[in-house]
């Protein structure tokens, strides 16, 4: 949190400079791919399929971006909270968190993944029809996955520091029409992380651009605690605001 609110401070500082300040605010749909888990990550969990083992439904999504552009620089802060609730029957036995679940037993189960991010973007390359920045994107995530009987529960929480490389991409093929290529990602051999959106954008005004597409939220973590790879599809959209 210290780290968000010095961003805070140099966003504040930095209006004092000539910048372009924006907003991003995007919604949609979120429809879970898969979700394989194991905790912990040894003989005494048991690595399962936690969509297949339950019926996961789609659900609305909401993310925000502020920040501003000065000079070649563009610095922001972002949050984008998700969480996926599920209930229904286990087809089988389950070890997980320190938790002895039966086949055929009624569970809730909750799978939160909420992400925190201070972006920093550099315009590296532009011409009359294209524009590419590069960066680093400073993640904290807020991870739970918790499985809940009448009897039981077994739950496991992270929160923790990520760092991703971040990048933006994008194209005018014709007048008002831009295609954008942008997002955080980075992978490790104890785990990868993905956030990558790509869609269109098309003035509404001056200052406000809507904005449609696809987004990928894809990621996890092979450690000795916990096994967790998950897939999110969303279907996005949203409105640019420059101040």
């Amino acid at each position: 949190m210290r780290l968000f609110a010095f961003t805070a401070l140099t966003l504040i500082y930095s209006a004092a400079f000539a910048g372009k300040w924006f907003l991003n605010v995007e919604g949609g749909m979120a429809i879970p791919g898969y979700n394989d888990v194991q905790v912990p990550n040894d003989s005494s969990g048991t690595r399962f399929s936690l969509s297949d083992a339950l019926d996961i439904p789609s659900k609305a999504f909401f993310r925000i971006n502020a920040g501003y552009e000065t000079g070649r620089h563009t610095l922001s802060v972002f949050a984008a909270p998700l969480q996926f609730n599920a209930e229904g029957k286990l087809p089988e036995d389950i070890l997980f968190a320190g938790e002895s679940f039966s086949a055929d037993e009624t569970v809730e189960a909750l799978y939160r993944f909420n992400s925190y991010r201070m972006r920093w973007r550099y315009l590296l390359s532009e011409s009359e029809n294209y524009l590419f920045k590069i960066g680093f994107s400073a993640k904290i995530r807020h991870a739970e996955i918790r499985l809940e009987s009448s009897a039981r529960t077994g739950s496991t929480k992270n929160t923790g520091f990520v760092p991703l490389l971040s990048f933006e991409l994008r194209w005018l093929p014709a007048e008002n029409l831009t295609v954008l290529l942008e997002g955080d990602a980075l992978a490790a051999p104890m785990g990868r992380a993905e956030d990558v959106f790509l869609g269109v954008e098309l003035p509404l005004s001056g200052k406000v651009d809507a904005r449609a597409g696809y987004r990928i939220v894809e990621g996890g973590a092979d450690v000795k605690s916990v096994y967790s790879f998950t897939m999110v599809n969303c279907i996005s959209a949203g409105l640019n605001f420059r101040f």
